[in-house]
């Protein structure tokens, strides 16, 4: 048996090399996940990583026994999926993990009659602003579910119960489709409620994510600048790479430079601590951004810090305005700034809200993990199918969210 696990980002060498040095996790669950892909050599005679992005490309076995490929693609604009399936072919697989929407990796397998599952990360995007472009959209995503519908595509599997619930409404059968998380603590960890930040010179705001238009970065930009405007002092810090320069050249336009910091990448390790410390996590994602479920909420909820979330769809059901978050609509960046001036003026709401996060952290959590997904498929014992055929989303019986 040879396995390929085929992934979009996630320099695995780099990551092996630094993490074997000694060094932090640059994402949450990286251990994990590096660990996850070893075990599966009990039950493959070799296992490989596929990785699209890169710096540069390679094709190594890193210590652990573990194939790492990478393609060399430094950009989204630059990959080639000729090239991609190349390098699968090369490889030459008996079976295939698949983590993303790629209509020709997932055609490819069924051609080939290739034994598949999927771990998706985010979800198939539903809408566009364009007539056009949501026309075009439609017709991948059911080209997509016709082919995830194959027989030789053996389990769904989709992170999170909303992405899940997606997948199922748009036409994918709900046996195939197996919910899971990374959530992979047990526990929410040792921060406690806030109390109220009374007496601030600056309320401090904190995004980690994507620095994109989709994520709804320019949207709280705007929001700080209006917030500013009210005289509502602000200070905003920025975790994530701005290669493009979009914030930069953003925060320069609206001329909030002395409100905005922007702090690159951090361990993995310091994110929660950040977000302790910050008075608002904000999560503006726009419905066009493909979100499964933001490891940032997780974290957030751990930190206690109350959340200023927009109202996109893969958050529903779990995040309630009010409640445990404050939700607005998606690109109204008016109701953005009115749900932090919201919360950052009304202390028994920030209370109740950072007191209700690790009830939130704890329905987050799902019985399945990627390594049970993984491992129970490809040992091929029928326990191992029966448990996923138990864990699938036709025979669940965890509460779902309506979305």
């Amino acid at each position: 048996m040879r396995l390929l696990i085929v992934n979009f980002a996630g320099d695995i060498r780099t990551d092996f090399q630094r993490l074997v040095s000694g060094g932090d996790e640059t994402y949450y669950a990286q251990k994990y996940s590096i660990n996850a892909y070893a075990e599966l050599r009990q039950y493959a005679d070799d296992v490989a990583n596929l990785v699209y992005l890169t710096q540069e490309a390679y094709d190594v076995v890193l210590s652990n026994g573990i194939r790492a490929i990478g393609c060399g693609f430094q950009h989204y604009e630059d990959i080639s999926i000729q090239r991609i399936i190349q390098r699968i072919e090369e490889y030459n697989p008996t079976h295939l993990i698949v983590s993303l929407f790629d209509t020709d990796v997932l055609n490819w397998a069924v051609n080939h009659h290739i034994p598949t599952i999927t771990t998706f990360l985010g979800t198939l995007p539903t809408q566009n602003a364009s007539v056009v472009h949501s026309l075009v959209r439609r017709i991948k995503n059911q080209r997509i579910v016709g082919l995830l519908n194959q027989p030789n595509i053996h389990w769904v599997g989709s992170y999170g119960i909303n992405s899940s619930k997606r997948l199922q409404r748009l036409g994918v059968k709900p046996e195939k489709i197996v919910p899971w998380d990374f959530l992979v603590d047990s526990n929410p960890g040792d921060f406690l409620p806030k109390p109220f930040p009374s007496d601030k010179k600056n309320w401090n705001l904190c995004y980690v994510g994507n620095i994109c238009e989709a994520k709804g970065v320019g949207d709280l930009l705007k929001a700080v600048k209006d917030l500013k405007e009210k005289s509502i002092p602000v200070k905003l810090g920025v975790v994530g790479s701005d290669n493009s320069n979009f914030a930069k050249d953003l925060i320069s336009t609206l001329d909030i430079g002395e409100c905005v910091e922007l702090l690159g990448f951090v361990s993995n390790h310091t994110v929660e601590p950040l977000m302790n410390q910050a008075d608002v996590v904000v999560v503006p994602s726009r419905h066009t951004y493909p979100e499964g479920f933001p490891l940032v909420i997780h974290h957030a909820l751990r930190a206690c810090t109350p959340i200023v979330a927009s109202d996109h769809p893969m958050f529903g059901g779990y995040l309630k305005h009010g409640v445990n978050a404050m939700i607005f609509p998606e690109g109204n960046v008016s109701a953005l700034s009115a749900c932090v001036e919201d919360v950052l003026t009304n202390s028994n709401l920030y209370e109740c809200i950072s007191k209700t996060s690790h009830e939130t952290w704890h329905k987050l959590r799902l019985p399945v993990k990627w390594a049970d997904l993984a491992n129970r498929w490809i040992n091929q014992s029928l326990n191992g199918q029966q448990w996923l055929a138990t864990h699938s989303l036709a025979n669940t019986t965890k509460p779902l969210a309506l979305v």
